[in-house]
């Protein structure tokens, strides 16, 4: 299904999407996940120039936060410093988009990268080593904790331990971190929600981004219950907006994870079907948080599940059509552009798109 493009002069950050070589590690798991595994990632390779076709469909993309996500580490360095090979690689492409044989487009203009905090104290020189390697595009680190008893909730690439934000080890982990005034990114699932709340309290001078909307379920032992659920996912998300250290993104739904929709991958749905069934989930967040806190994100490629690119953020263009222009001038860039600390991308677009 192709569309019109939505308000295509509207400039849009977005604020998290991944690059990756996911073959070898499909080639890990026994034949019959190949498939699965690829559907729920979206692809199986994606870097530059899969991101800049999808960037490039219609909409006024300007530039890009890179998200962590194991790729590319540094088999050569010590396990701790391996994910310093990712911010080299993202830094890479962050080069090649800022060349200017792609005009004014700047991918990977901010970077997120990792670092284990369960490290301690230790982490710092990690954290030092992802600074260098970022050149001035690394913004932040993302360890993330999502985790269910239901193991086919998640499968098994991801692995986070329970109750991780909890932990002793991981606290004085992000204690060290919360030194360096960089951002911190947390996925993590909505059951678990509460876990992110006591790390905010903690840590209020944080900045802390809850990605995916705090990652509704529809899958596994999950299936069926995003109706019952949606009440108890509705006040952790008030009471994680009470923290003026949290901002969220709006996206991620269109993960097979969360099943909106349920069937996937690609199977054509337009941004008016999309958009209704998001609109809960997107509103709430957006009434707690305010715009100022609150961005769209494609979650590229992981939410080809359900939406092609142009689609996601025509439904999104939906969602917000009854916002403020400066409203939505946060919500597509503004507030990405400030909590990343890439506003000088925004300030070469038009102000009055």
């Amino acid at each position: 299904m192709t569309e019109d493009i939505l308000e295509p002069d509207l400039p849009i950050i977005d604020p998290h999407h991944h690059l990756w070589d996911l073959r070898p590690l499909i080639a890990a798991f026994p034949e019959p996940r190949h498939d699965f595994i690829e559907a729920v990632a979206g692809a199986a390779y994606y870097t530059f120039d899969e991101l800049h076709s999808d960037t490039h469909s219609g909409h006024k993309v300007i530039g890009t936060v890179f998200m962590e996500c194991g790729a590319f580490y540094d088999a050569a360095r010590a396990d701790a410093m391996k994910p310093v090979g990712e911010v080299e690689f993202a830094n890479g492409v962050a080069a090649q988009g800022a060349s200017g044989q792609y005009g004014d487009y700047r991918p990977c203009a901010a970077i997120v990268g990792h670092a284990d905090l369960t490290l301690g104290d230790a982490v710092r020189p990690v954290v030092e080593a992802l600074i260098a390697a970022g050149n001035g595009r690394f913004k932040g680190i993302r360890h993330a904790a999502a985790w269910d008893a239901d193991p086919d909730v998640l499968g098994p690439p991801f692995h986070a331990p329970e109750g991780l934000y909890r932990s002793d080890a991981f606290r004085a982990g992000f204690a060290a971190y919360s030194d360096y005034g960089l951002t911190f990114d947390a996925w993590l699932l909505e059951p678990q929600l509460g876990d992110l709340l006591d790390l905010a309290k903690a840590f209020p001078e944080q900045q802390i981004v809850l990605d995916h909307c705090g990652t509704p379920l529809n899958i596994a032992s999950y299936r069926g219950k995003l109706h019952e659920r949606f009440d108890v996912w509705r006040r952790s998300i008030h009471a994680l907006a009470e923290c003026p250290n949290v901002a969220v993104k709006l996206g991620g739904l269109a993960m097979a994870f969360c099943g909106l929709p349920e069937d996937g991958p690609a199977k054509g749905h337009g941004s008016e079907y999309l958009a209704a069934l998001w609109r809960p989930y997107v509103e709430t967040c957006i009434e707690a948080f305010g715009p100022g806190r609150a961005m769209f994100e494609s979650n590229y490629p992981v939410d080809r599940w359900g939406a092609s690119y142009p689609t996601l953020w025509n439904a999104f263009k939906r969602l917000a059509a009854g916002y403020s222009k400066d409203d939505k001038r946060a919500l597509f860039a503004a507030t990405a552009a400030r909590v990343y600390d890439i506003e000088h991308i925004l300030d070469r677009a038009p102000t009055d798109a």
